[in-house]
Protein backbone atom coordinates (compact mmCIF):
# COMPACT_ATOMS: atom_id res chain seq x y z
CA UNK A 1 0.00 0.00 0.00
CA UNK A 2 3.20 2.34 0.64
CA UNK A 3 4.42 1.84 -2.83
CA UNK A 4 1.29 2.71 -4.44
CA UNK A 5 1.02 5.85 -1.98
CA UNK A 6 5.02 6.40 -3.10
CA UNK A 7 3.92 5.85 -6.95
CA UNK A 8 0.86 8.77 -6.62
CA UNK A 9 3.08 11.27 -4.67
CA UNK A 10 5.88 10.76 -7.83
CA UNK A 11 3.20 10.74 -10.71
CA UNK A 12 1.19 13.44 -9.05
CA UNK A 13 4.36 15.63 -8.72
CA UNK A 14 6.16 14.99 -12.38
CA UNK A 15 2.59 15.86 -13.93
CA UNK A 16 2.49 19.86 -12.33
CA UNK A 17 3.49 22.16 -14.68
CA UNK A 18 5.70 21.93 -17.90
CA UNK A 19 9.18 20.26 -17.11
CA UNK A 20 12.48 22.90 -17.16
CA UNK A 21 13.11 22.71 -21.04
CA UNK A 22 9.52 23.14 -21.69
CA UNK A 23 9.53 26.37 -20.10
CA UNK A 24 12.99 27.66 -21.99
CA UNK A 25 12.08 26.16 -25.33
CA UNK A 26 8.17 28.46 -24.80
CA UNK A 27 10.67 31.44 -23.22
CA UNK A 28 13.26 31.43 -26.20
CA UNK A 29 10.32 30.95 -28.90
CA UNK A 30 8.47 33.83 -27.61
CA UNK A 31 11.89 35.83 -27.56
CA UNK A 32 12.16 35.16 -31.15
CA UNK A 33 8.77 36.31 -31.96
CA UNK A 34 9.25 39.25 -30.45
CA UNK A 35 12.30 39.93 -32.48
CA UNK A 36 10.76 39.01 -35.79
CA UNK A 37 7.78 41.59 -34.87
CA UNK A 38 10.09 44.23 -34.38
CA UNK A 39 11.50 43.17 -38.05
CA UNK A 40 14.57 41.98 -36.42
CA UNK A 41 17.06 39.12 -37.04
CA UNK A 42 18.42 36.50 -34.80
CA UNK A 43 22.00 36.38 -35.75
CA UNK A 44 25.89 36.17 -34.36
CA UNK A 45 26.72 39.56 -34.72
CA UNK A 46 24.72 42.71 -35.47
CA UNK A 47 26.78 45.21 -37.66
CA UNK A 48 27.46 48.68 -37.23
CA UNK A 49 24.29 49.78 -38.58
CA UNK A 50 21.90 47.86 -36.77
CA UNK A 51 21.46 47.67 -32.49
CA UNK A 52 20.75 44.92 -30.27
CA UNK A 53 17.10 44.69 -29.15
CA UNK A 54 17.04 41.22 -26.97
CA UNK A 55 18.91 38.15 -27.16
CA UNK A 56 17.16 34.88 -28.89
CA UNK A 57 18.40 31.89 -26.97
CA UNK A 58 22.20 33.75 -27.32
CA UNK A 59 22.47 35.32 -30.39
CA UNK A 60 21.26 38.97 -30.38
CA UNK A 61 17.95 40.21 -32.17
CA UNK A 62 19.71 42.59 -34.57
CA UNK A 63 17.28 45.18 -35.86
CA UNK A 64 18.10 48.14 -38.53
CA UNK A 65 18.58 51.41 -37.30
CA UNK A 66 16.09 54.16 -39.31
CA UNK A 67 17.00 57.13 -40.65
CA UNK A 68 15.51 60.12 -39.42
CA UNK A 69 14.92 62.83 -41.68
CA UNK A 70 16.50 66.16 -39.66
CA UNK A 71 13.24 68.05 -38.06
CA UNK A 72 14.07 71.80 -39.49
CA UNK A 73 12.72 74.23 -36.09
CA UNK A 74 13.41 77.41 -37.73
CA UNK A 75 11.06 76.90 -40.14
CA UNK A 76 7.87 77.32 -37.36
CA UNK A 77 8.69 80.46 -36.31
CA UNK A 78 9.12 81.84 -39.34
CA UNK A 79 5.70 83.93 -40.42
CA UNK A 80 6.06 85.10 -36.34
CA UNK A 81 7.73 88.36 -35.42
CA UNK A 82 9.65 86.93 -31.68
CA UNK A 83 9.90 90.48 -31.26
CA UNK A 84 6.14 91.07 -30.44
CA UNK A 85 6.01 88.43 -28.03
CA UNK A 86 6.11 89.38 -24.32
CA UNK A 87 9.14 88.07 -22.12
CA UNK A 88 7.56 88.29 -19.07
CA UNK A 89 4.73 86.38 -18.82
CA UNK A 90 4.01 86.93 -14.81
CA UNK A 91 2.64 90.70 -15.70
CA UNK A 92 0.32 89.51 -18.53
CA UNK A 93 -2.90 89.80 -17.66
CA UNK A 94 -5.66 86.71 -18.80
CA UNK A 95 -9.21 87.69 -19.43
Amino acid sequence: MKIIYIFLTFLITVSCGPSVSEKKRREIEERKRECYLVNGVCKTECNTWEYVYNYCNVEPCCVIREYQKPVMTTAAYADKNLADLPHNTTSMKYS
